[in-house]
């Protein structure tokens, strides 16, 4: 059983920091941070503004039938479990495979029930602890240890890092167009194409990295996650999967522009996204989909959109962002939500069979944690995923930097526009490498 205890804080961004830096000793660590979302959200979906999961008190990283195993993970728990479910569980959901090049080798699932869970409400820093495990008095102490810590980073001399391109650009073009080929020809009517950026012999701080990103990009569903010497850095916007009681929804996004450098340019580029014919009709397919991934587990008619296509704007793009919401099926499982809709359609296309079959042919790289979701299943069953999207991996034993964007490819794709979207996405990350 789990305990509460709350210590007032000056100032949150603080607390953030120094409970960051303090989980790095630790081989396993979720930090999930809305970045004020869940005070800000115009849809009332976030629940939490920040939340840190560390150290295992017992894991899973299972081969064989990894969703009965979760499934089972949690019922022996009957407790908090944080994780993550990586794009490679396709291999278990359907007859795929890959034979892509894998540098940072992440299992394909990983979920730990941690020891310490931190949570801040208002302005107050909680931790859940569980009471057979440790005293009230060790988990105040180990709060105010955290909190008198110091907020400095060591300091680290400027290494010069060299960030290689998997595929050059008249590569990635001539894919486009042979894409395209295929849905003239009917196989496929949208797929999500992608490209690697990638460095090697790079020694980072990961954690210092991450609260680098974090701060350039302010996403709603932004997460660092570390397994042993594995690391993602993620700033992602987009949720694949939330469950409430008996509520579920989805949160594609598809349709994106760059933020302009005057305010009249970003109104006129949030006008333009808005009116885009192509971008709209890539998250209304998209949107299909899904609501076809729910209706394999909804009660029968209640399957809805609750928003279609709207603008929501980040520190780098702005993006569409639709909202398809469900009633569960009484009888349903979490293992049976995740089978069916995983992976998210946003990452594959569609029909997504046969996208991801695509996705093998043309990408160059295993996606891996990448096209994945990270999140957490609560005591009651609930739970919240967010899409690993903007995200940095880093292979520490390796020291190999990996990191993925991509696009949405229709017939009314311009390939030339479609590498634009994939740079524009990839900014945030060139600019935590750089000096600016």
């Amino acid at each position: 059983m789990r305990k509460k205890v709350c210590i007032p804080i000056d100032s949150i961004y603080e607390a953030k920091s120094l409970l960051l830096t303090w989980s790095k000793q630790y081989d396993c660590v979720c930090f999930m941070d809305s970045n004020k979302a869940a005070q800000q959200s115009k849809d009332g979906y976030s629940s939490f503004d920040f939340i840190l999961a560390v150290e295992s008190i017992e894991e899973i990283t299972p081969q064989e039938n990894p969703f009965e195993s979760l499934l089972g993970f949690y019922k022996k728990q009957k407790d908090w479990i944080f994780g993550y479910l990586s794009y490679e569980l396709k291999d278990t959901i359907e007859k795929l495979s890959s034979d892509n090049t894998d540098r940072i080798g992440f299992p394909a699932l990983h979920f730990f029930c941690p020891r310490f869970i931190f949570t801040i409400e208002q302005q107050n820093l909680c931790i859940c602890f569980r009471s057979e495990l440790q005293t009230e008095a060790s988990v105040l102490k180990v709060v105010k240890d955290i909190l008198s810590s110091s907020t400095k980073e060591q300091k680290r001399e400027h290494v010069s890092i060299e960030i290689k391109q998997r595929i050059s650009r008249e590569e990635y073009l001539k894919a486009v167009n042979s894409i395209q080929m295929h849905i003239q020809i009917g196989d496929v009517y949208e797929m999500n194409f992608c490209q690697e950026f990638y460095v090697e012999d790079a020694t980072i701080d990961a954690g210092a990295v991450f609260k680098k990103l974090n701060k350039l990009s302010k996403a709603p569903l932004s997460c660092y996650y570390k397994r042993h010497k594995k690391h993602l850095l993620c700033a992602s916007p987009e949720r694949y999967l939330k469950k409430t009681g008996n509520k579920l929804i989805s949160q594609p996004i598809k349709g994106t522009s760059k933020r302009g450098a005057t305010i009249n340019e970003d109104r006129h580029l949030k006008s333009a996204l808005l009116k885009d014919e192509k971008e709209r009709s890539e998250n209304i397919m998209i949107v299909d989909l899904v609501r076809n991934d729910l209706s394999k587990v909804a009660k029968r008619g209640s399957v809805k959109v609750e928003e279609l296509c709207e603008l929501y704007s980040f520190e780098q793009v702005h993006q569409l962002i639709s909202t398809i919401s469900c009633e569960l099926d009484s009888d349903v499982s979490i293992s049976d939500i995740l089978k069916s809709t995983f992976p998210m359609g946003s990452m594959t296309g569609a029909p997504k069979i046969k996208a991801m079959q695509l996705i093998e042919q043309y990408e160059e790289t295993k996606r891996g944690l990448y096209s994945g979701a990270v999140g957490y299943i609560s005591p009651e069953g609930d739970f919240d995923f967010n899409v690993v999207i903007r995200s940095i991996l880093y292979n520490e034993n390796e020291q190999y930097i990996s990191y993925i964007a991509g696009s949405a490819i229709t017939s009314k794709s311009i390939p030339e526009k479609e590498y634009e979207e994939c740079m524009t996405k990839a900014k945030a990350m060139y600019t935590v490498f750089s000096n600016s």
